[in-house]
C-alpha cells in the first residue's frame, strides 16, 4: 500500500510537470499545444490526485512525501484556476496574469526549497531532488515573467528534470512492489527509511500536517506582501484562487490534524483559514461593486483575543508554535485599526512578518519530523516550569484524547466549534447599508466560521459519540449558513418574507428540543443552547421587519460571552487535569441519563489489563457488556447465581428467549464427555469455535460446570444453548472466569447492539462495566441450531444468523461420514 501511494504521488507530480513542460515548449507558438483552460483543468485533476496520495500516505507513516504532495497539490490547484480565468478572458490586462501568478510561484519556490533542504539533510535525496526541481521550475517561471531574455525552454527543462526524478522514484517503487521487495533501485527502498524512523528519526507522535499548513500560511501572506513590496501592481481577482485554495486546503488540514490528535494546531488552522476566505472575499468584491469593503472592528478585536488565548494554551504544548500565533494576533489588530482592511499597508506589513515566521516554523516542523537530532521547540522548559506548580498539571498519556465512552479516531473539536460561535455572533454587530449588504465583510465570518467550521466541529463530535453536541453544532451551522446568506448577502432584498419567518420558527422548535436535552448534559450547555435562542429571535424579528434597535448587540454579547466561556472551558479541560473552568453538573439528573456522570466502567478491549479487570468484576458478582465474534452481549459468571439473576432481570428476559451458556474450550466439558453421544460430541468439536450456538439436551453435564443455582436461569427445562465463540478476547475472559451465562446486550425485542457505546445507552446502570472493542465485526447474531434430535440424523434451526444453513449441514455431513 505504501509503495502504491508513493507511486501515485510521484507519478502525479511527473505527469503535471510533463504537461507544463509541453506547455512552455510550445508557448512561443501562436497557438500552444495545450490551451490555458484545458491545462488548468488537468492541473486541478492532478492536484486532487496528489492530495489523495499525500493524505493516504500520511495515515500509515509520516514522510517528507506528505509535505511534498500537499504543497505541489496546493500550487497546482491555485495555478490551474488562474489558467482557467486567463483562458476565459477574466484577466484581460497584459500584466494581470503575471501579477496573479507571481505571489504563488514565489511562495512555492521557497516552500519547496525548504522541503528539498530537509530531504537532503535527512537522507531522502530523491524526494529532495524532486522538490528542488519543482522549486527551480517555479523560480524560472517567476524570472520569465520579469525578463524576456530567459526563454520558456529553461522552465520546460526544469519540469523535465522533475519528470525524470519522479519517474525514477515511481519506477523503483513499482519494481519493489511487483518483485515483492527483491528489486529496489538505489534511493527508493522504504525499508531503510523505516529502519531510520525506528532508530529515532520518526515523527515521535507529532502532527505530520503541521508543516503543510504552515506553508499555506506563507501562500496567503505572500499575496499581500508582494503588493506591499511592489512585486505586483495591484490586488485583483487573479489573487483569489491562491487565497481560497490555501483556505480550502487548511480546512482539510484542520480535519487531518484532528485525526492526528493535535486539537490545538487544528484549531489554529481553522482560525487562519477564516482569514484566507475573508481576504479572498475582499479581493473579489470590487469585481461587482466599485470601491473596497469595510470591516467590522469589534469582530476583529474579538478574533485577536481568541488568537491570543489559543497562543497561550498552544505554547504549553510547543512554545515555538505559541509564539508564532502571536503574529496573527498582531495581524487581527492591524486589520481592526485599518478601515481599508487587507488593502492597507499596515496589515500587509504584518503579512510579510507572517511569511517569514511561517517559513521558519515550517522548517522546524519539517526537520523535526524526519531528523534524529531534533530542534528543541521548548516544550521541556514548559514542563519543568509547570512541574513546580501544584495547581496546574498538564494532561498527557496515550488516552489524552480518548472520549469517555470507548475510543475515537479524532481529537475533540469542541474548542473550534465554540470559538466559531463567538466569531459568528460578534459578526452580527456589523451595521451595514441595507441597500448594499455585501459592502461590509460579514459573509466570511458568518458562513465560513459559523457555518462550515461549526459543521466540521459537529461532524467530529458525532465521530466521537457525542450525539447531542453534534446535533446542536450541525443545527446551528445550518442556521448560520442559511440566514447568513439570506440576511448579509441581501438574498431577500428590502422585502421581508413570511416564509423566512416560518423557517426560523421551525429552527427555534428544533433548538427548544436541544435546550430540553441539554438539561441532562451540563449547566454550560444549557445556557449555550438557551442563549442561541436569543440569536434565533433576532433572526425572526429581522425577518418580520420588527427588530428593535440594539437587540442584535445585546443578543450578541450574551451568546458571545457564554460561547467564550465554553471555549475557555473546553480548551483548559483538554490541556490541564481537573476543571479550571467547569462546565457544571446537569440541571436535571435521572438514573441512566448522562454517561458523563455514570459509574459504569468503559475499558479498552485491546489491553490485557482491561480483560483482567472485567474478569474481577464478573467474579465479584457483576454483569458486563463485552464484544464477541458477532454482536455485543451481556454476560455473568456461572459461579455467581446472584449475577445471573441480575442479568436475567435487567434484560426483562422473555421465556421464549432463554439465556445461553458459553465456554472457552471443550476441555471444560471433558469430565462429562461420557454423557454426550459420540455424534453430538464430534459435531461440537467440528463446529466450534464459531458463531454457531448448539441447543443440546439438558442433562447431568450441566452440574460439571459448577453452575449451582444459576442453572435455573439458563436454557429451558429440556435444553440448553451452548457455544464457544470465535473471539480471542472473549475466550481469554472465559479462561479467567470460567463458563459464563450470555444474553444479548439489549432489552428483549430491541435491535442487536453493535457498538460499545450502545450497551450503556440501552441498559443503563444495570450493567457494571463495558469492554470496548469498537464497532462489531458483524451486525448479525449467531446461528442457533437445534441438536436435540441429532442422533436420528436430523437438526433444526431456531435462527439462521451469520452462518448459513448450508454450511452447518455440510459440517454435519462431514461428521457423519467420519
Amino acid at each position: 500500500g505504501e509503495s502504491l501511494h508513493s507511486c501515485v504521488g510521484l507519478l502525479g507530480i511527473s505527469a503535471g510537470s510533463l504537461l507544463l513542460a509541453v506547455h512552455f515548449y510550445s508557448s512561443p507558438r501562436a497557438s500552444p499545444l495545450i490551451p490555458s483552460t484545458a491545462l488548468g483543468v488537468l492541473l486541478l485533476v492532478l492536484s486532487a490526485l496528489l492530495a489523495y496520495a499525500g493524505i493516504r500516505r500520511s495515515l500509515r507513516n509520516a514522510s517528507l512525501l506528505v509535505s511534498l504532495c500537499l504543497a505541489v497539490s496546493a500550487l497546482w490547484s491555485g495555478y490551474g484556476v488562474i489558467l482557467i480565468l486567463a483562458g476565459q478572458g477574466a484577466l484581460p490586462e497584459p500584466g494581470d496574469t503575471r501579477d496573479a501568478l507571481v505571489p504563488g510561484l514565489a511562495t512555492f519556490t521557497l516552500a519547496l526549497l525548504l522541503v528539498a533542504l530537509v530531504g537532503f539533510l535527512c537522507r531522502e535525496p530523491l524526494l529532495g531532488l524532486v522538490a528542488a526541481a519543482v522549486s527551480l521550475a517555479s523560480a524560472h517561471e517567476v524570472a520569465l515573467h520579469y525578463s524576456s531574455s530567459l526563454g520558456p525552454s529553461a522552465v520546460a527543462c526544469s519540469h523535465l528534470l522533475v519528470c525524470l526524478a519522479g519517474g525514477y522514484f515511481a519506477l523503483g517503487r513499482m519494481l519493489f512492489f511487483l518483485t515483492k521487495g527483491k528489486v529496489a533501485l538505489p534511493g527508493t527502498d522504504l525499508a531503510e527509511k523505516k529502519a531510520q524512523e525506528q532508530g529515532g528519526g520518526g515523527t515521535g507522535g507529532s502532527n505530520p500536517f503541521a508543516a503543510p499548513g504552515l506553508l499555506l500560511n506563507m501562500l496567503s501572506a505572500s499575496v499581500f506582501g508582494c503588493r506591499l513590496l511592489g512585486v505586483t501592481h495591484t490586488l485583483s481577482l487573479g489573487h483569489v484562487p491562491w487565497l481560497w485554495a490555501a483556505g480550502t486546503y487548511q480546512i482539510g488540514i484542520c480535519v487531518l490534524s484532528y485525526r492526528a490528535m493535535d486539537d490545538r494546531m487544528a484549531t489554529a488552522f481553522g482560525f487562519t483559514s477564516i482569514l484566507k476566505f475573508a481576504g479572498g472575499y475582499c479581493l473579489l468584491y470590487p469585481t461587482w461593486q466599485p470601491g473596497e469593503p469595510s470591516f467590522p472592528t469589534p469582530f476583529l478585536v474579538v478574533f485577536s483575543i481568541l488568537f491570543a488565548v489559543l497562543a497561550l494554551f498552544l505554547s504549553l504544548q510547543s512554545p515555538v508554535d505559541g509564539l508564532y500565533l502571536l503574529v496573527f494576533v498582531a495581524y487581527c489588530i492591524a486589520l481592526a485599526c485599518s478601515p481599508r482592511g487587507f488593502f492597507a499597508g499596515g496589515p500587509q506589513g504584518v503579512a510579510v512578518a507572517i511569511f517569514v515566521a511561517s517559513a521558519l516554523v515550517a522548517l522546524i516542523h519539517l526537520y523535526n519530523a524526519r531528523a534524529r537530532a531534533k530542534m528543541p521547540p521548548g516544550k521541556g522548559a514548559v514542563k519543568a516550569l509547570l512541574a513546580r506548580s501544584s495547581l496546574l498539571k498538564l494532561r498527557e498519556g496515550p488516552d489524552l484524547h480518548a472520549p469517555y465512552l470507548g475510543y475515537s479516531k479524532y481529537a475533540d473539536a469542541e474548542v473550534l466549534a465554540y470559538a466559531c460561535s463567538v466569531l459568528a455572533s460578534f459578526a452580527l454587530t456589523a451595521t451595514g447599508d441595507p441597500q448594499a449588504p455585501l459592502a461590509t465583510v460579514v459573509i466570511p465570518w458568518v458562513v465560513v466560521a459559523g457555518g462550515v467550521l461549526k459543521l466540521l466541529g459537529g461532524s467530529v463530535a458525532f465521530a466521537r459519540g457525542k450525539t447531542l453536541e453534534s446535533s446542536a453544532f450541525i443545527l446551528y451551522s445550518v442556521m448560520w449558513i442559511i440566514w447568513g446568506l439570506t440576511r448579509f448577502a441581501g438574498l431577500y432584498g428590502t422585502a421581508r418574507s413570511f416564509h423566512a419567518a416560518v423557517g426560523i420558527v421551525a429552527f427555534m422548535l428544533f433548538n427548544s428540543f436541544i435546550v430540553f436535552c441539554s438539561l441532562f448534559l451540563s449547566m454550560a450547555w444549557f445556557f449555550y443552547s438557551l442563549t442561541f435562542m436569543l440569536i434565533a429571535v433576532s433572526f425572526l424579528l429581522d425577518a418580520v421587519h420588527a427588530l428593535p434597535a440594539g437587540y442584535d448587540i445585546a443578543a450578541t454579547l450574551i451568546f458571545g460571552l457564554v460561547s467564550f466561556y465554553c471555549f475557555l472551558a473546553a480548551l483548559s479541560s483538554s490541556t490541564f487535569e481537573g476543571c479550571c473552568f467547569p462546565m457544571g453538573r446537569p440541571v436535571v439528573q435521572l438514573s441512566g441519563v448522562g454517561a458523563g456522570t455514570s459509574k459504569c466502567l468503559h475499558l479498552p478491549a485491546r489491553k490485557a489489563s482491561s480483560v483482567k479487570r472485567i474478569a474481577d468484576i464478573l467474579r465479584s458478582g457483576g454483569t458486563c457488556g463485552i464484544p464477541t465474534d458477532t454482536v455485543y452481549v451481556l454476560v455473568a459468571a456461572c459461579s455467581r447465581p446472584d449475577a445471573v439473576e441480575k442479568a436475567h432481570r435487567s434484560k426483562r428476559q422473555a421465556q421464549d428467549r432463554p439465556m445461553s451458556l458459553w465456554i472457552s474450550s471443550l476441555k471444560q466439558l471433558e469430565p462429562a464427555k461420557h454423557l454426550f453421544t459420540p455424534l453430538l460430541w464430534d459435531f461440537m468439536e467440528a463446529a466450534w469455535p464459531s458463531p454457531i450456538s448448539l441447543v443440546i439436551p439438558r442433562g447431568e453435564w450441566v452440574d460439571f460446570l459448577g453452575m449451582k443455582d444459576s442453572a435455573k436461569y439458563v436454557g429451558t427445562p429440556q435444553s440448553v444453548a451452548i457455544r464457544i465463540p470465535d473471539c480471542s478476547v472473549t475466550t481469554h475472559l472465559i479462561d479467567l472466569v470460567g463458563p459464563i451465562v450470555v444474553t444479548s446486550a439489549n432489552p428483549t425485542g430491541e435491535a442487536d447492539t453493535t457498538h460499545h457505546n450502545q450497551v450503556y445507552a440501552k441498559l443503563g446502570d444495570k450493567v457494571d462495566a463495558v469492554l470496548c472493542g469498537g464497532p462489531s465485526p458483524e451486525n448479525i447474531a449467531s446461528t442457533v441450531v437445534d441438536c436435540t434430535k441429532i442422533d436420528s440424523g436430523n437438526i433444526g434451526f431456531f435462527r439462521v444468523g451469520i452462518i448459513p444453513k448450508s454450511q452447518v449441514l455440510q459440517i454435519l455431513e462431514q461428521v457423519q461420514k467420519k
